[in-house]
């Protein structure tokens, strides 16, 4: 186990958000008496995850703003229903983990059904019983083992996207302070 942190979890805080906002890590380093490394170590991630997201925030709503009002009132609606699904996949998905996990629960008290000196024959009712439950729990699992792989690809494409946007806000400096300032717009 790694040494305490010399920083609260309300200072952590304090260096993420000014860090976001543009401040260098050398800076936020010496005022806060920690190392770059340990800053960077902190904050690299999801620095790159914010500006990912905040870049498309933008984005769309550049995209948005520039349909006409027929067309951002048909895309409002799809994104509300959209919102709607993806509910109701994350329901499906906690469901079906939990019963997989119910599931296997039961297949596991089957196995105490097995009489292991006896013949597969002899064990068959059992041995099916076994199966029958194993095959549910994973066919149960799969729609929340189908969200997670999904998540995965998406979390990959957001880190590519993340390192495409640093290298934009660093080639126009005061891009990444435009969009922070809008996105504060936007969320405050």
């Amino acid at each position: 186990m790694g040494r305490p942190s010399k920083l609260t979890d309300k200072q952590w805080t304090e260096v993420e958000r000014r860090h976001v906002n543009g401040e260098k890590i050398r800076a936020l380093a010496r005022e806060y008496g920690v190392s770059e490394g340990s800053i960077r170590a902190r904050v690299s991630t999801q620095t790159s995850e914010i500006k990912a997201v905040a870049h498309q925030i933008v984005a769309a709503e550049e995209r948005f703003n520039a349909l006409p009002v027929s067309a951002q009132v048909s895309a409002q609606s799809l994104i509300n229903e959209l919102r709607a699904i993806s509910g109701h996949l994350a329901s499906a998905a906690r469901y079906g983990s939990m019963t997989a996990h119910r599931l296997s629960v039961i297949a596991h008290g089957q196995t105490d059904l097995i009489d292991e000196s006896a013949s597969l024959d002899a064990n068959a009712d059992a041995l099916k019983s076994v199966m029958a439950m194993t095959r549910g729990a994973n066919d149960a699992a799969t729609i929340g083992l189908n969200l997670l792989a999904a998540n995965k690809d998406s979390t990959k494409a957001l880190h590519a996207e993340a390192a495409s946007a640093d290298r934009r806000a660093t080639e126009d400096g005061g891009a990444f302070e435009r969009i922070a300032s809008r996105l504060a717009r936007l969320t405050g």
